[in-house]
């Protein structure tokens, strides 16, 4: 009896140490610099996001969090070094709508974003506008609509490239309004915005931040927003749903850390994000690019993710989309 209670009160002490280790390594943690892999290029949107959102995490968790560009494959190049990381917390993955449309879009790649990855939270989304050349003769959705069924082909519209969110995105608009486009794909936002500018395609479907100073200046003209709700910084533009009920489409940002990343540290991690997005700095920033804040909970953001690789999954094979 003796042993048997001695064994038993050893087994307790392990069990209890086993389930208090985590929690004590994620609060010692983290002791280290922590690295947030942008799979995209400096300087846009998105990285001044992911900027902001490190920046904060390293007030908050008291060591340096680097924002570490490793742009390639449309998003795969960095999203694979952090599938490939330790789950330890010091490696995350900061990315966009990109994440669940390569699922589809790339028939082979080394990692699923729904079983190699945790996320952390949904940080935020932006809408997209519906922009037209100020030459075109139309003012609203349906204006747009019925001149792309006289057209021959439909009018053409310029994207980021073949499969991303601006391609995508006006795919879904064709579905939705039972016309046609042609799809005129460029590399990357930049181009595409300057083509739409310049008069070479006629329409585009881009992020507010891409397109709101050229409509502001007048060389562009706001037609519709994607999202369910119009939007402050365009407060007198309707959204497509109020044409073509259930018509919703954004540009998101998440951030992920390797599967098997300990939940004690996926919940310190969302419990910082949701405190940053109330910084005054980063809701100034947010006001200012027409970004919403969301600071979902990691449940929240699963599910959000599974749903979007869905969708998407739908909407690539109906393009018949193939990476640039």
């Amino acid at each position: 009896m003796r042993r048997g209670g001695r064994a038993w009160a050893a087994f307790l002490v392990a069990a209890l140490a086993s389930a208090v280790a985590p929690l004590a390594f994620a609060q010692n943690y983290p002791t280290r610099p922590v690295r947030v892999v942008l799979p995209f290029a400096a300087g846009g949107g998105t990285d001044l996001l992911a900027r902001l959102l490190s920046q904060r995490y390293t007030e908050t968790l008291g060591q340096p969090v680097v924002v570490d560009n490793r742009a390639g494959a449309g998003g795969n190049l960095g999203a694979e070094i952090v599938a490939k990381a330790p789950a330890d917390g010091y490696t995350l993955l900061f990315s966009t709508t990109s994440t669940a449309i390569n699922a589809t879009l790339y028939s082979k790649l080394s990692f699923d974003i729904r079983k190699d990855f945790v996320a952390v939270t949904q940080v935020a989304r932006s809408p997209i506008v519906v922009a037209v050349h100020p030459s075109l003769p139309v003012r609203n959705v349906r204006e747009l609509v019925a001149l792309s069924r006289k057209a021959k082909g439909g009018l053409n519209y310029g994207s980021n490239g073949s499969g991303t969110g601006s391609h995508l995105a006006g795919v879904m608009f064709e579905q939705a309004a039972g016309t046609q486009l042609t799809h005129i794909p460029y590399k990357g936002a930049n181009p595409a915005v300057g083509a739409l500018v310049g008069g070479e395609v006629v329409l585009g479907f881009q992020a507010t931040t891409s397109v709101l100073p050229f409509i502001r200046s007048g060389k562009l003209r706001a037609i519709a927003v994607t999202t369910e709700r119009s939007i402050a910084a365009l407060p007198d533009v309707p959204t497509v749903a109020s044409v073509y009920p259930g018509f919703n489409v954004d540009q998101w940002y998440v951030l992920f850390a390797p599967a098997g990343t300990s939940a004690a540290i996926v919940n310190r991690l969302h419990a910082e994000a949701v405190s940053a997005l109330q910084h005054p700095d980063v809701r100034a920033w947010m006001q200012r690019e027409n970004s919403e804040p969301v600071g979902s909970s990691p449940a929240e953001a699963a599910a959000f993710l599974a749903a979007e690789v869905e969708k998407y999954a739908r909407i690539v094979k109906l393009s018949g989309a193939k990476p640039d």
